[in-house]
C-alpha cells in the first residue's frame, strides 16, 4: 500500500465526522452500547447481516440513529459471522461487488421504509482492508456503490486504493482516521493480534486524533510521522469502552474549535 498521503482538495474547515460501526448485535446475542454511542458521534455504520447484525437489529438501528439525529451508512463486510468479518475470504472481484451491493441495498430500503436517507458506505473488517490494498477488490467495492447510488460517498482509508477507485468511479469520498487503531509506517493499520494495533486508553485516543484534524498527521508504531487527511474519525463500536473513547475523542477536538459533523452534508 502507497503511504498515507494529504489531497488538497480534500481540506475541510474545521469540521469532521465521528463515526461508529453499530448495529452488530444479532438474534440473542448482544454487542456494544448502540443507543448511548449514538448519543455522541455523528454517523453510524450500520451492520448488514454479513458479518454482524440481523434483519431486526439493522431496522432498531436506523430508528436509534434517525432519532439521535446521526447520518446513516451501511457497513457490508464478508459473510463470516463466526469470524466477526475480520477473516480474509479469498473472494472473486464480481462476488465482492455482488455482495456489497446485496448489503447495502437492504439498508437502503430499511432506511426507506423508516423515512431516512442512506449517506455513505463503509466496508467492514478484513473486507475494508482488502480494499485498501488490493486494487482489484476497490474496484468491485466501488462500482457496486456507484451502480447501485452514485450519490452515496464512500469512506476509505485515507491514501489507500479503495479511495483512488471510488473517485475513479465518481463517488465522494471521505478519508478515514482511525482514533483506536494503530499505523505501519507504510499508513496500513497494523494488523490485529501484533503488537501497536490497539489504542487501549481513550486519552491518547482523542490526543492523536487531535493532532490528525489539526495538524494531518499520525505517528507509526515505528515513530515515522505520517501525513493523513481525515475527514471521518472511527471509533470501533464492539469495543468494551466505546462510550468512552467517543466521549474522549468528541470533547478534545470540540475544545480546539473542530466542529462535529458529517463533512459529507457540508459538501453535498
Amino acid at each position: 500500500m502507497e503511504g498515507v498521503r494529504t489531497d488538497a482538495r480534500d481540506l475541510p474547515a474545521p469540521r469532521v465526522d465521528l463515526n461508529c460501526d453499530l448495529g452488530e448485535s444479532f438474534g440473542h446475542w448482544s454487542l456494544g452500547c448502540d443507543r448511548d454511542v449514538l448519543a455522541v458521534v455523528s454517523s453510524a455504520n450500520v451492520a448488514c447481516g454479513m458479518h454482524a447484525g440481523d434483519p431486526a437489529v439493522m431496522r432498531r438501528t436506523i430508528g436509534l440513529a434517525r432519532d439521535a439525529g446521526c447520518s446513516v451508512g451501511a457497513h457490508p463486510g464478508y459473510p463470516d459471522l463466526q469470524g466477526f468479518g475480520r477473516r480474509a475470504l479469498a473472494m472473486a472481484p464480481e462476488d465482492v461487488y455482488a455482495y456489497v451491493q446485496y448489503q447495502v441495498a437492504a439498508l437502503a430500503g430499511m432506511c426507506r421504509a423508516q423515512g431516512v436517507t442512506l449517506r455513505h458506505v463503509k466496508p467492514h473488517g478484513a473486507l475494508y482492508n482488502a480494499s485498501a490494498r488490493d486494487e482489484r477488490v476497490a474496484a468491485a467495492v466501488a462500482r457496486a456503490v456507484a451502480d447501485l447510488d452514485g450519490d452515496l460517498v464512500l469512506v476509505g482509508l485515507a491514501g489507500s486504493a479503495s479511495v483512488r477507485a471510488a473517485r475513479a468511479a465518481g463517488l465522494r469520498v471521505a478519508e478515514e482516521f482511525f482514533a483506536d487503531r494503530g499505523y505501519a509506517a507504510d499508513g496500513a493499520l497494523v494488523p490485529r493480534g501484533q503488537a501497536g494495533a490497539l489504542v487501549t486508553d481513550a486519552t491518547v485516543a482523542a490526543a492523536r486524533t487531535l493532532r490528525a484534524v489539526t495538524r494531518r498527521e499520525v505517528i507509526a508504531t515505528d515513530g515515522t510521522v505520517l501525513p493523513v487527511t481525515c475527514d471521518t474519525v472511527c471509533v470501533h463500536g464492539d469495543n468494551p469502552a466505546a462510550l468512552a473513547f467517543a466521549r474522549a475523542v468528541r470533547d478534545e477536538i470540540r475544545r480546539a474549535g473542530v466542529t462535529v459533523a458529517p463533512t459529507w452534508e457540508a459538501r453535498a
